[in-house]
């Protein structure tokens, strides 16, 4: 029986990737590197790897303030919801299910996007990236909000688009639930996955028959 549901944000709720992959290859192209494809930023950040270090070594801090720089232009004109998001939200609204976000994105922007959106009232939890917290695939952030919504992680599952949520709900004792996009379902399973969809939908009508 599944008592609460954690999602991830960015590609699993929200098509926030757009300002993402802008403000990255403009950093990029300004600091003399190669520009990646839409496909690769996603994967890039979906295996949990979003550290600054990992592509721009010894001037990380440097690239990083240059890239929420730019990101922070327009990112909130430029999120749309995904197919299915809104609904599967009221939905488990209305049944009283608790729901908590469980995002790498900064806790602050990840507020500032539900609010753009219109539904801070809909989940009971926003744990987002802050300094000192580990990210995913660390269990932390899956725990933590666990511990908010008062719930036993064998009795949640999460939702999300990258391995890292898939590696970091095994870690942390929930079920996880793929969403087919930046990587295949046979990656997300081999990160762990206990069912992999193609949108939201197709999870809706699986918590549908699990809760």
């Amino acid at each position: 029986m599944i008592k609460g549901v954690l999602l991830d944000m960015d590609g699993t709720i929200v098509n926030a990737f757009p300002p993402i992959i802008r403000a990255l290859n403009q950093t990029f192209v300004e600091f003399g590197l190669p520009t990646m494809t839409d496909q690769e930023v996603k994967r890039h950040t979906g295996r949990g790897d979003c550290s600054m270090i990992a592509l721009f070594g010894e001037r990380r801090e440097e690239a990083g303030a240059r890239f929420l720089e730019i990101h922070d232009e327009d990112y909130l004109d430029r999120i749309t919801p995904l197919d299915g998001a809104k609904n599967l939200l009221h939905w488990l609204n209305e049944r009283a299910i608790p729901c908590a976000i469980v995002t790498s994105k900064s806790q602050s922007r990840a507020e500032a996007q539900l609010e753009v959106l219109g539904w801070t009232d809909l989940v009971q939890a926003v744990v987002g990236k802050i300094p000192g917290r580990p990210e995913k695939p660390d269990p932390t952030p899956l725990l933590l909000a666990c511990s908010i919504l008062q719930v036993d992680p064998a009795h949640t599952v999460m939702v999300g688009d990258g391995v890292a949520d898939m590696k970091a709900a095994c870690r942390a004792g929930s079920r996880a639930l793929g969403l087919c996009d930046g990587f295949t379902a046979t990656e997300l399973t081999e990160a762990g996955a206990h069912d992999c969809f193609d949108s939201l939908t197709g999870v809706h009508q699986w918590l549908i028959h699990h809760s």
